[in-house]
């Protein structure tokens, strides 16, 4: 009887030990989110600072580089076109719906390659084409084959509309206007920044 009282109490212990690591595990995991200033506690101010850029970046665009016409009232104003120093263009815009119906977006803007319809919804079928230079640019992917555009978007209410993205290789300095393709908009021809 005392081997079967002692192993019961070994069990105990062991549930109480592991018990109190999980519990200090999580107490060591939490913490303040943003910093104190040892004089005064409050946050410094250079983590304020942070949430008035985030303010900057949401203003709507001033400049429209092309206005492309989809299906079903689908509308894709393109906003900017930067050159980045790690050889990227990233394209900016804004996808609306003008209808006054759900649109639905179409499965034919991801394009048809088979890396990239294995993943979401996107715009990974659009291409930026320099007719100069004669080459065909094709949005960038990630290592797993995801492009690097707004993704998971199925679909846009009446009247709603919603910021996108898409990367692209940058095409050389000497460029300074491509025609931008994203299959069911017509083409538009967008200039590109130095």
């Amino acid at each position: 009887m005392s081997i079967r009282y002692t192993t019961k109490a070994r069990r105990g212990m062991a549930a109480a030990a592991i018990a109190v690591g999980l519990a200090l595990a999580v107490a060591g995991c939490g913490g303040d989110d943003e910093p104190k200033n040892e004089a005064n506690g409050t946050a410094s101010s250079a983590s304020k600072g942070n949430g008035s850029n985030k303010d900057k970046k949401s203003e709507e665009p001033s400049e429209t580089l092309a206005v492309l016409k989809g299906q079903e009232g689908l509308e894709l104003t393109l906003n900017s076109a930067k050159r980045d120093s790690g050889g990227f263009l990233t394209v900016t815009g804004v996808l609306k719906n003008t209808s006054d119906d759900l649109v639905v977006l179409p499965p034919a803007m991801r394009g048809d390659e088979t890396e990239i319809v294995k993943h979401d919804t996107s715009f990974g079928g659009a291409t930026l084409v320099d007719s100069v230079g004669k080459k065909r640019y094709y949005v960038l992917r990630d290592t797993e084959g995801r492009p690097l555009t707004t993704i998971g978007l199925d679909d846009l209410a009446a009247g709603a509309h919603t910021s996108v993205f898409l990367q692209f290789p940058a095409p050389p300095s000497t460029t300074t206007e491509v025609n931008f393709q994203l299959p069911t908009f017509r083409p538009g021809t967008i200039k590109l920044s130095k």
